[in-house]
């Protein structure tokens, strides 16, 4: 998207990426080789240190749900991440091209993507300066993860920018004691289509293993042009010891998608729902054209280090080094537009002043991010502490370029009529323990202080250099009633700065947010539930207004008090020995409160894209062993676009039925398994939309696709 600070690297820096890294993790291995024996007991924990320092179990009093390969196996064929963690609580998803490839999105108790704190391996990912994380750029990533966890609400301290909405930390791929190989075909309706090889070698003198991922992802995109051509891969070393693992990981991706964001208004929903305006323009005969390269350009590549030590059975340690870079660019065809926009002259054609002209342009973007995180964590009977931080730099040019003009005036090959740079540096040290009080009583305290500093230009009429303090204390209380029933309460303090797009529309308030949470867990044989209420109180909130600026980024501005009141209810209950359901709702209130807009006070309003029911529900039914049928259901409720309840703003609630099959066949000879895998979306056929914005007081739909399919085979050996 237009609004993207991404990361990509040419050959020569991913080749020299990749050898640095291969050499340290062979310089360490063989360092440690000598006194090392195989203990896969330990290694288990050892890798389980990796995330440590960001997840949580039942023993913390967070809302949070887990999501492993198991669980994401069967509809894992092209759809991205967000669309995959559709049915967890609280979520909603959408999808700029109808289908879930290509751009995508998730809001977690109406907080948007910019507010949902993304780690992967405990590093962060959100962008730096917009906050955004963009799916699109790591094409079907979900295929190299070993699991995922998503806690609600400011959760506990991590990296990267704080939580106001969530938190997502993902790890990758376990090694794997065995050789292994996948090869992995999907295709489906808009001619989508994914293909995937996967290779480990295994423990190889039960100490060193190679695995790796490549993927191709296509598809033309429910809406017109809605285009996709995404590619991706993953590479991991990992070295085993009895007290050490060590993991060297370079995976990234390039994407081509050919712009969708525009949506359509009310009249042409109605009449053509495929419609697509991007890259619309009358050329010189009068003709009514679309540009053919109005697309989005971006790689990204990633580089981790992760070297993880069980020092003594109390004492464990991580540390971690990272380098991302990035660089790519959108290109528009424009219309009639202004030289001066451009730093172009004026000229004269035939006697005729000339100010305007069609051109080409491109905006680009170039950026490195590197830092560490570290971690250490104590653990016996009643005390697990952990100690640890991270520092973070990020460094990105953005420009822009003419390619092509129809009256260039003085314009040269590669001029730039914007030139910027950004410097953003992010540290932050926290410590939290769950300390076992009594038997049955549980104190956990997390105390963590962030400092970031950002420097830029041509945000506003000045360069910006601010600093920003922050202190985020939580704590909170676990009791285990008996064996199946625990009772939680926690509060959490967080603050967070605002993003480039804030700092353009004038809003640099940092916002803070106090959130209590209270919660009932029960675990049974066969039924499984959590129940949570969640209280978030918010100062100088950002809030989404719905309307976009002018390279099409959501504009946010500061609510003074506002506030954010639910009910979370999520469970699994098996009903035979065939048959489990998995429901999960939320009921809540999303509130401004004494919102004031443009001098004008509307007293208490809903906040935009924040609906007041959300639900979902799998039913998992298994007449044969090798068989699997799941019916999945998601409803949202009503929302509206903007903050001041304008009824053109309200989006209509909807209710979607998907339906996944999956059957696997074991051969005796040459395969492991062979899994076909089938899914229909929306087979109900349900016309919905699940995103838009407003133009002024106009309502601009994404429209989401009817009935559609995707077919697979997985080869597993």
């Amino acid at each position: 998207m237009n609004t993207i600070f991404n990361f990509s690297c040419h050959k020569d820096t991913k080749a020299s990426s990749v050898a640095f890294l291969t050499s340290i993790l062979f310089s360490l291995s063989s360092f440690f080789a000598f006194s090392q024996v195989k203990d896969t007991t330990k290694v288990n924990q050892l890798d389980a240190v990796l995330v440590s320092a960001v997840r949580v179990t039942n023993k913390t009093p967070v809302s949070f749900s887990n999501l492993d390969k198991k669980d994401i196996k069967f509809r894992n064929l092209g759809q991205d991440i967000p669309i995959l963690m559709n049915y967890l609580p609280s979520v909603v998803t959408t999808s700029d091209a109808g289908n879930g490839v290509g751009y995508t999105g998730i809001r977690v108790r109406g907080s948007d993507a910019t507010r949902v704190n993304v780690t992967i391996n405990g590093i962060p990912y959100n962008d730096s300066e917009s906050h955004g994380t963009y799916w699109v750029n790591m094409p079907d990533f979900a295929s190299s993860l070993q699991s995922l966890q998503l806690q609600r609400g400011v959760g506990t301290s991590t990296n990267g920018a704080g939580a106001f909405g969530a938190s997502l930390n993902m790890l990758t791929d376990n090694f794997a004691n065995e050789s292994t190989g996948e090869i992995s075909n999907s295709l489906g309706s808009f001619n989508t289509r994914k293909h995937t090889v996967k290779f480990s070698t295994g423990l190889m003198n039960d100490h060193f293993e190679i695995a790796g991922r490549l993927s191709a992802i296509k598809s033309d995109g429910f809406v017109d042009r809605g285009a996709s051509d995404l590619k991706s891969y993953f590479l991991q070393g990992t070295y085993v010891g009895k007290t050490t693992l060590i993991k060297a990981l370079v995976f990234g991706g390039t994407e081509k998608t050919y712009q969708s964001w525009n949506g359509i208004d009310g009249e042409t929903l109605n009449r053509d729902r495929t419609y697509n305006s991007a890259g619309a323009f009358t050329d010189e005969q009068g003709n009514a054209r679309f540009y053919d390269n109005e697309t989005d350009n971006y790689q990204q590549d990633h580089s981790q280090l992760h070297w993880n030590e069980k020092i003594s059975e109390n004492w464990s340690t991580n540390f971690a080094l990272h380098y991302t870079k990035g660089k790519g660019f959108f290109e528009n065809y424009k219309e009639d537009a202004k030289f001066s926009s451009y730093g172009l002259t004026p000229i004269v054609n035939n006697a005729t002043p000339i100010n305007r002209t069609d051109l080409i342009r491109q905006k680009w973007l170039d950026n490195d991010f590197y830092g560490t995180t570290f971690s250490a964590n104590y653990k016996d009977t009643k005390l697990d502490v952990i100690f640890g931080g991270g520092w973070n730099k990020y460094e990105g040019r953005h420009f822009g370029k003419v390619i092509w003009a129809r009256f260039a005036s003085q314009s040269e090959l590669g001029d730039k009529y914007y030139d910027d740079y950004a410097i953003k540096t992010d540290g932050n040290i926290f410590a939290k323990a769950n300390y076992q009080i009594t038997d049955k009583l549980s104190l956990f305290g997390d105390l963590q202080f962030r400092s970031v500093n950002y420097k830029a230009n041509g945000v506003q009429a000045n360069p910006i250099d601010d600093t920003f303090n922050f202190f985020n204390p939580k704590t909170g209380l676990t009791y285990d009633v008996n064996g199946n029933n625990a009772l939680y309460f926690s509060y959490a303090r967080a603050n967070r700065e605002p993003n480039r797009g804030d700092y353009e529309g004038g809003n640099v308030k940092p916002e803070k947010l106090n959130d209590f949470e209270l919660g009932w867990r029960h675990v049974a044989e066969k039924v499984q539930f959590n129940t949570n209420v969640y209280y978030m109180a918010y100062k100088d909130q950002l809030i989404l207004t719905g309307n976009l600026d002018d390279v099409g980024a959501p504009i946010r501005s500061n609510s003074e008090k506002s506030y954010r009141l639910g009910l979370e209810i999520d469970a699994t209950i098996a009903l035979s020995d065939q048959f489990i359901i998995r429901p999960n709702f939320t009921l809540s209130a999303n509130k401004n409160t004494d919102l004031a807009v443009a001098g004008q006070n509307y007293g208490t309003t809903d906040i935009a894209y924040s609906p007041s029911v959300i639900a979902g529900n799998i039913l998992v039914y298994t007449p044969i062993e090798n068989l699997h049928i799941s019916w999945l259901q998601k409803f949202v409720g009503e929302q509206y676009m903007n903050n001041i309840e304008l009824p053109a703003a309200k989006l209509a609630d909807y209710f979607v039925n998907d339906l996944n099959i999956a059957y696997t066949f074991k051969p005796k000879t040459v395969f492991k398994e062979i899994v076909f895998t089938g899914l229909v979306n929306n087979f109900l056929d349900k016309k919905y939309v699940s995103n838009g914005y407003m133009y002024d007081v106009y309502p601009y739909y994404y429209p989401q696709a009817g009935i559609n399919f995707l077919l697979g085979m997985t080869l597993n050996f």
